[in-house]
């Protein structure tokens, strides 16, 4: 099959190139930074390293929407939850989506599937969640961190159902690329396990500009990651969300991962540390809006939504001095 990503981010980069390196899979990119786009026309494709190194050019196909006359038979979309709005509207108005394409999409957060689906019949999303940690340093310029085949990643029918000949070929493909590609029963539950996860890890890392390596270093860490996820999972069994994984997996996790990927800055201080919105409000803010919609007060969530708004509001001081 042939595969078309929107948004050639450090997540779109990651699963593009696997799939074109380790698979031989047809890709293309759709994207509408013009530096990233001019970058990789003017270098000859993506700057790629691992773990900061071994850093190599990897020749892609980039587009902006409306010079795109290919037609894939599966979207992949990676944009910031805030840009995927507009995003969508201008690939519509580019004429570049059609009836019979599938849209896969594992970005952080939650709400953009709702957004997709003005776009895509509900039949054909695929909605998955990656543990994989990518930065991006730069126009056209990746580093794809964390071992060799040591990728994780979660997909289920948007719809519910089992999974049609489409979606088991698209899992092949991630499969063969490399990605690490686990089927879940239920795509709710897949997601919040993933949201509740980026609540304590990215969120906190991001307030105090760390690595995930030093936020572990921390010894009070679990203790605070169990606040958190008590919350969210209070506040999901109200909601009648089953998650994927139990408080305890979920807490250990943030070790586990923490340490795997020690020298890596998670994608929300990613976006901060170069003066971009967050992504809180479709992360923890995501959570305490469950939470008040079904009589609960996620009070720490809340309270960390307004720290770190309060943190990006602070920026502008940091800059001056």
């Amino acid at each position: 099959m042939k595969y078309g990503f929107i948004g050639a981010g450090a997540m779109g980069y990651r699963y593009g190139v696997m799939m074109q390196e380790n698979a031989g899979i047809d890709v293309d990119f759709i994207d509408t930074w013009e530096p990233n786009v001019e970058k990789v026309r003017e270098q000859g494709g993506v700057k790629v390293a691992r773990d900061h190194k071994n850093q190599h050019i990897v020749p892609i196909n980039i587009y902006y929407p409306e010079e795109y006359t290919g037609h894939p038979d599966v979207w992949i979309i990676f944009k910031k939850q805030m840009q995927l709005a507009d995003e969508l509207e201008r690939d519509k108005a580019a004429g570049i989506f059609h009836p019979d394409q599938y849209a896969f999409s594992a970005m952080n957060g939650m709400g953009h599937f709702e957004k997709i689906e003005k776009y895509f019949d509900p039949d054909k999303i695929i909605c998955g969640t990656a543990m994989i940690a990518t930065r991006m340093d730069g126009p056209a310029d990746v580093d794809f961190m964390g071992a060799e085949n040591g990728e994780v990643m979660h997909m289920a029918p948007y719809n519910n159902k089992p999974a049609d000949e489409v979606t088991k070929q698209v899992f092949a493909d991630f499969k063969q690329a490399k990605l690490g590609p686990v089927m879940a029963k239920e795509w709710k539950g897949m997601c919040m396990s993933k949201v509740v996860y980026n609540a304590v890890v990215n969120t906190l890392c991001t307030m105090f500009e760390l690595q995930m390596g030093q936020f572990i270093e921390y010894p009070k860490v679990p203790e605070m990651a169990t606040q958190l996820f008590n919350e969210s999972f209070d506040a999901c069994e109200r909601a009648g969300i089953e998650m994927i994984e139990t408080r305890q997996e979920q807490i250990d996790s943030v070790t586990t991962t923490s340490h795997q990927f020690k020298y890596h800055y998670p994608s929300m201080y990613q976006d901060f540390s170069k003066g971009r919105p967050t992504e809180v409000d479709y992360i923890n803010g995501y959570i305490a809006k469950i939470g008040r919609e079904h009589d609960y007060v996620c009070r720490t969530h809340e309270f960390i939504v307004n720290e770190v708004h309060m943190v990006e509001l602070m920026r502008k001081y940091k800059h001056n001095n």
